[in-house]
């Protein structure tokens, strides 16, 4: 019995510390597209033309530095928001697998986790993350909406004065503001993490041919590519949760439905899609690197594994 307790701490820690090296990664390589993209979806209509303009008037107007605002909390944030993510994503994979979600292995007697079940564990670790994730990204909305060059000019001094201001007006509670457009959007991780295991099961049938590829540059390719899957399938939510969260904190809270009729109102179905060129243009290098650092360091660390 102390072993299994044991191992289940282990794989709990080595899911976790995985997690914030995908986490960290991200926010390096894709923080500055994510800037663009909030921006986008979250301006009154007008003020950018697309996706270059936006650039363009950001780095211009603000200075380059402007296109990490806001980084702070996802930097710190990330690095939890994917522990918790790939952490509990991993153990839903184990659970999964010890409640018989699992299909021979073809041409052997070795059992793995159905794809249906790969998708199942992601939107399990999806909604799981929604805690943590929520606050962390309302700040960071928050802060990548100033616009003003100046810090003195700004609402918002930093991350921890703005989820004060946001605690005085709205309580504790206020900092979960966009809860329920979160839930929606960490819905989708079914369809990364499902698109993700065929495609390495895809490039794992390539073996012996001349396609063939290392586990690391499989792992690479199949995040990159499956993070596409991702954001076709989640952007009109990501419109929906950053919209909820850029609403002014004069304002009444918004709610998840008076939002979707807002957008469509206003800018009708092209609304929830606004956004998806940054979204598709940082997608691939900053997953396929996310996934490398995740799959490679639950390789290092000796895992259990959920795949074959």
């Amino acid at each position: 019995m102390t072993e299994e307790v044991s191992q289940s701490g282990h794989v709990r820690i080595v899911g976790a510390i995985a997690g914030i090296g995908s986490g960290l990664t991200k926010v390096t390589v894709g923080h500055g597209f994510d800037t663009i993209k909030t921006r986008l979806q979250c301006c009154p209509p007008g003020i950018y033309r697309g996706t270059l303009d936006c650039l363009v008037k950001v780095v211009r107007n603000e200075g380059v530095f402007a296109l990490y605002k806001g980084a702070t909390p996802p930097a710190v944030g990330w690095g939890a928001i994917d522990s918790l993510l790939l952490g509990s994503l991993h153990n839903y994979r184990l659970f999964l697998i010890r409640h018989h979600w699992t299909e021979h292995v073809p041409g052997t007697d070795v059992q793995r986790l159905t794809l249906a079940g790969h998708g199942l564990a992601g939107f399990g670790a999806g909604l799981t993350s929604t805690l943590i994730a929520t606050p962390m990204e309302h700040l960071k909305i928050k802060l990548q909406m100033q616009s003003q060059r100046s810090a003195a000019d700004r609402q918002f001094k930093g991350p921890i004065d703005c989820a004060k201001q946001i605690v005085q007006h709205k309580g504790v509670l206020g900092l979960w503001t966009g809860f329920t457009g979160s839930l929606a959007f960490r819905g989708n991780f079914l369809w990364m993490f499902g698109s993700f295991e065929a495609l390495m099961r895809l490039f794992t049938s390539m073996q012996g041919t001349s396609f063939e590829m290392t586990t690391g540059t499989a792992n690479f390719l199949s995040g990159g590519l499956s993070s596409f899957t991702f954001w076709f399938m989640a952007i009109p939510a990501d419109n929906i949760k950053n919209r909820m969260m850029a609403v002014p904190l004069t304002d009444p809270r918004p709610t998840f439905r008076g939002t979707v009729t807002q957008i469509y109102r206003t800018l009708g179905v092209r609304g929830f899609f606004a956004g998806l060129t940054p979204c598709l243009l940082r997608a691939f290098p900053s997953n396929a690197c996310a996934f490398y650092v995740y799959e490679g360091l639950m390789r290092g660390f000796g895992a259990e594994k959920t795949r074959h």
